[in-house]
């Protein structure tokens, strides 16, 4: 394939936090509002889905087993089928305008993960890494927090807001989680007619980053200075995460949202891309 290709029919409302579980060998997904965790196994070709009792803004196989996810009032540790089991943090900001979206896990197992400011009103939302019992702020004064992804080396992080089509890399301290030296690392343009702005994203083993363009149909590559090299088309508009997965991690799959007005969307695509992708660390507990 040279472009994105229908590979499941998921029906989602907000399908996003893609993840290929090297362990388990299947893709995982959330659809945020419809409140479903999804699991795709493309050898077996049999999709499964579990429901879950709030907005689930995104999740990752945990080392343990089961799933670490970032939900409307707080972190949670999930089981196997989507169950809660235990709370690890509450949402640090008020549940009924924020809830958490986009997260991911770091080269050394630490989970991270940040909200939406659901009035686009007030720029409340933020960045946090799980830490102990408790989250601690990495990034505020956010719209929309999302495409987390590090280089290959782990230590460049990058995070867009996506409402102000903006993606910034940061100096990651690898021991500490800690932030340094943001700069911006990409910017598109906002009088563009389609509007489209940087969503999830995933990097590649060349260190260039790849972004789901929101309400722009198609994914884009920058190299790591933040050039373009190159777009893919996808079938649906409002495309919101890639992720690297497959045995050699050389399928990049993409989630979508349904579009209100034209009811494409919502489904699972997959492109095979001619780099492989960066191999996903699970969550580890005692990060």
């Amino acid at each position: 394939m040279t472009r994105f290709e229908q590979v499941l029919r998921a029906g989602c409302e907000l399908a996003e936090s893609p993840v290929w579980s090297v362990e388990r060998q299947a893709l995982f997904f959330v659809d945020i509002t419809g409140r479903r965790l999804h699991r795709f196994d493309p050898a077996a070709g049999r999709p499964e889905s579990w429901p879950v009792d709030e907005d689930i803004g995104c999740m990752a196989p945990a080392a343990d087993g089961g799933f670490v996810a970032a939900m409307r009032s707080g972190v949670w540790r999930l089981d196997d089928a989507g169950r809660k089991t235990r709370r690890l943090a509450a949402n640090p900001e008020d549940p009924a305008t924020s809830r958490f979206n986009d997260g991911k896990v770091d080269p050394r197992g630490r989970f991270l993960a940040g909200t939406l400011d659901e009035p686009k009103a007030g720029g409340t939302a933020g960045l946090y890494r799980l830490a102990g019992d408790g989250l601690v702020r990495l990034v505020g004064g956010l719209l929309t927090s999302n495409g987390l992804a590090w280089s290959p080396d782990g230590r460049t992080l990058y995070h867009a807001d996506t409402p102000r089509f903006v993606v910034r890399a940061y100096d990651y301290d690898l021991s500490t989680g800690a932030l340094a030296n943001g700069r911006i690392f990409l910017e598109r343009d906002r009088a563009a007619a389609d509007r489209a702005r940087p969503d999830g994203a995933a990097v590649d083993v060349e260190g260039c980053y790849w972004t789901a363009l929101y309400d722009g149909g198609r994914v884009a590559r920058y190299d790591p200075d933040g050039r373009l090299m190159a777009e893919f088309a996808a079938p649906a508009r409002k495309v919101t995460m890639p992720a690297f997965g497959g045995a050699d991690l050389k399928t990049l799959y993409l989630t979508s949202a349904r579009d209100g007005a034209t009811g494409e969307g919502g489904d699972l695509y997959a492109m095979e891309a001619t780099v492989a992708g960066v191999a996903a660390r699970p969550f580890d507990p005692a990060a």
